[in-house]
């Protein structure tokens, strides 16, 4: 195989083929990416056996053909690569080497015999739709930051995304929840997906699919089946297994009649909750909201640093109410709006508080409360 790229475009593909390869692995050949030229395009393919993905790069193709090579070390000589290089990989199949050359720099890495590389199988997808990257984006930028980081209860170590009815009528809806804070997003129902399968996209699958979703306008084309998910744009196709479990009944724990109604400044009240937390200690991070006629107190009391007040103007017109949040969840949920005001409703300060972005009923959190 030789082949002669442009390091713009050899970076790009080799940088999504990288992230995906485990750091620490004991099958040298996951460490590798699989090179295969052919035509006028070379195909840069990696895996972790949960998660392929494939990119597919314009090249001059003087020798067809293919090897593996680590991942990690050819993207991190392509990123110190000038801007504007012409990159040329000349695999040797008799000496296990394939030569990188740029200019004056020549490097020699050791290639894995390409049949060693797992290949994920195909699958029969029940339902296959297209769908706007910036539809995508919001639905799993809103709701990642609730995925659950507890092995134990593996079923919330993901985005369930799934068909769902609404008010409005039946959408594509993704869920995260981790049991203290839970986010659910609601999409306009693409063609073609109204008998998709619920599947739980891991957290890794996630971190990589937002490497796709940055050209507003591309379409991304969605296949989904009972034990997979693709996500695919014409040069890049992220393959990945879904979590085999059962998500949790999440409408259960979402209040319906919560009766106490607080309207703020978003980007105000995530400052103000930043600025008080501060002398809070780490552990807890519990932030006190007190609510009165049109005001907003928030406080930090922590006996081992001091303590800290803030008042904030808001719209508020019920009785009087204390309620305790953990600082850090507050601020996940608050950064989440887009609209310039956040509507909090609450019932209880035992009970989960929902919030929403203004009217918009499309986007809901809820955050329990802790004791203060």
């Amino acid at each position: 195989m030789r082949i002669s790229i442009e390091r713009a475009a050899l970076l790009r593909a080799v940088s999504q083929a990288q992230s995906v390869v485990e750091r620490r692995n004991t099958i040298p050949i996951l460490g590798n990416v699989l090179v295969e030229a052919e035509g006028s395009d070379v195909t840069f393919r990696a895996t972790d056996l949960d998660i392929e993905v494939v990119d597919k790069a314009p090249a001059m193709v003087e020798r067809a053909g293919s090897t593996t090579v680590s991942a990690v070390t050819l993207h991190e000589i392509v990123r110190k690569l000038p801007d504007g290089a012409l990159v040329t990989l000349n695999a040797d199949p008799t000496s296990n080497i394939v030569t990188v050359e740029a200019g004056r720099s020549q490097f020699q890495l050791n290639t894995l015999p390409k049949e060693d590389f797992p290949v994920m199988p195909s699958s029969q997808y029940s339902s296959n739709f297209t769908v706007k990257a910036e539809v995508l984006r919001r639905l799993f930028d809103k709701s990642k930051f609730a995925i659950s980081t507890e092995e134990t209860r593996y079923y919330l170590n993901g985005v369930y995304m799934h068909v769902a009815e609404s008010e409005e009528g039946r959408v594509l809806r993704c869920v995260a929840t981790d049991g203290h804070r839970l986010a659910r997003i609601d999409a306009e129902l693409p063609s073609g997906a109204e008998e998709m399968p619920g599947v739980i996209v891991p957290r890794k699958t996630v971190g990589e699919l937002r490497k796709l979703l940055d050209e507003d306008d591309a379409d991304i084309a969605v296949s989904v089946s009972e034990t997979k998910v693709r996500f695919a744009t014409p040069d890049v196709t992220l393959t990945s297994k879904v979590i085999d479990g059962t998500f949790p009944d999440y409408t259960r724990v979402i209040p319906a009649n919560n009766p106490k109604r607080l309207e703020v400044d978003a980007a105000d009240f995530a400052k103000a909750v930043d600025r008080v937390a501060t002398v809070s200690s780490e552990r807890s991070r519990a932030v006190k909201l007190s609510m009165d006629e049109d005001r907003l107190v928030l406080s930090v009391n922590a006996p081992d640093s001091g303590a800290a007040t803030e008042e904030l103007a808001v719209a508020y017109g019920d009785e009087k109410l204390e309620i305790g949040f953990n600082a850090k969840y507050l601020l996940e949920i608050a950064s989440q709006v887009d609209r310039e005001n956040a509507v909090f409703m609450f019932n209880s300060s035992g009970d989960p508080t929902l919030m929403r972005e203004g009217s918009d009923t499309s986007a809901v959190y809820v955050v329990m409360p802790m004791r203060v």
